[in-house]
């Protein structure tokens, strides 16, 4: 019994070990093999130029959508409304949230907290 729970044991640092040579001969392997051209995220997701994990890009460009959603929803307009609470779903069905209630009372414009649309009340 303690032979064979030695040799699981084993048999994990071995494939522990296994993974982290293989991760460093890619390294080795596909070094300098990003191109120049490699295009930043909104996040500032940038590989280094030795990093194995530009392997995905040979031959073609990092493809970034540049709409990206904070500046999508910044673009569309507080939305007035008369009442002092409002609710906000997302538009609702499968591809909207949970339904939060935001309370307007306060001059200014409120946003979701999951969404991000604006609302504010017309008469402040």
């Amino acid at each position: 019994m303690a032979a064979s729970l030695s040799s699981k044991i084993l048999g994990s640092e071995l494939t522990i070990v296994r993974r982290f040579c293989n991760h460093l001969n890619a390294k080795r392997f596909y070094s300098g093999v990003a191109e120049s051209g490699d295009t930043v995220t909104h996040t500032g997701q940038k590989f280094e130029e030795d990093d194995y994990r530009n392997v995905r890009f040979i031959g073609k460009e990092k493809q970034v959508n540049p709409n990206f959603a904070i500046k999508l929803i910044a673009d569309t307009p507080p939305i007035p409304q008369k009442e002092r609470v409002v609710a906000c779903d997302g538009g609702g069905g499968p591809t909207g949230h949970p339904k939060v209630y935001i309370n307007l009372d306060k001059p200014g414009n409120h946003a979701c907290g999951y969404c991000g649309l604006r609302f504010f009340k017309e008469d402040h």
